[in-house]
């Protein structure tokens, strides 16, 4: 009798055992794959979460902040993220030179769609957490999206973004 019931507590030992290391090996699978921060627009550039974060890092660092606006369901903005991400002179302006936020979703922040809220929408607010509506692309009736082949425009804008904050030193 007594042998039986180790026998029975070892067996279920034993499935304990297994059930909880296949959660765990489920648990470490989930966690192996996350969305990272950069949602394909560059896996080398460093990615704030949020808009708040974001905005904490451009004052504290007087880098201009860019805001990308975009939907994954949307293929304007797939065609725009991959030339994005496979543009070097965008990728190393983006990686050194500004605070990057990539947003799936709309903030509270109403400076940030003046003329709508659409997707793929570009914003950059400078240090002085002034979001710059000056920096358009060329489509009046949207005036912050880039198509494709729009890179020279947005790497321009980009330019323009940081001249303006060496200007105000």
């Amino acid at each position: 009798q007594e042998h039986m019931m180790s026998h029975s507590a070892l067996f279920l030992f034993f499935i304990l055992v297994m059930v909880s290391s296949n959660l765990a090996i489920a648990i470490k699978k989930e966690k192996r794959l996350p969305q990272t921060l950069s949602r394909g627009w560059g896996d080398d550039i460093t990615w704030v979460q949020t808009y708040e974060e974001g905005l904490f890092h451009t004052q504290k660092s007087n880098k201009p902040l860019m805001v990308i606006h975009h939907l994954e369901e949307c293929q304007y903005c797939q065609a725009l993220k991959r030339v994005f991400a496979q543009n070097k002179e965008i990728q190393e302006m983006a990686q050194n030179n500004f605070i990057m936020l990539n947003l799936v979703h709309e903030t509270t922040d109403k400076n940030l769609s003046p003329d709508g809220q659409y997707v793929p929408r570009i914003m950059f607010v400078d240090p002085s957490l002034t979001v710059r509506a000056d920096l358009i692309g060329i489509y009046s009736n949207r005036l912050y999206t880039y198509e494709p082949q729009d890179l020279p425009v947005l790497i321009g804008n980009m330019k323009k973004a940081l001249k303006l904050i060496q200007s105000e030193l």
